[in-house]
């Protein structure tokens, strides 16, 4: 049932139920597809479409978020697991 929903919703698309997406070129996730990182088969990803409009300044900027975010994170898991392996000596040792 969902095989046929999805061909469907493929056939809208692109004009074609076995999906040739290089005919259906109104997207603007288009503008991304050759960017760093989008890889085959998936191509560019984007599932809550915060791409939707196409702005190259507002993607690069959330690009530059992420790696921003992410490296904090790293350092937030170092902060967690780091007290488990080393402790000081003294009664204010944890």
């Amino acid at each position: 049932m969902m095989a046929i929903i999805g061909m469907f919703f493929q056939d809208g698309l692109t004009g074609s139920a076995w999906g040739d997406w290089a005919l259906y070129t109104d997207s603007p996730l288009r503008a991304f597809e050759n960017e760093l990182g989008v890889q085959p088969p998936v191509g560019f990803w984007d599932p809550l479409e915060f791409t939707k409009d196409g702005n190259k300044e507002n993607f690069l900027r959330r690009r530059a978020v992420e790696l921003k975010h992410g490296r904090v994170s790293m350092y937030a898991c170092i902060g967690y697991f780091v007290p488990e392996y080393t402790k000081f000596s003294g009664y204010l040792s944890p």
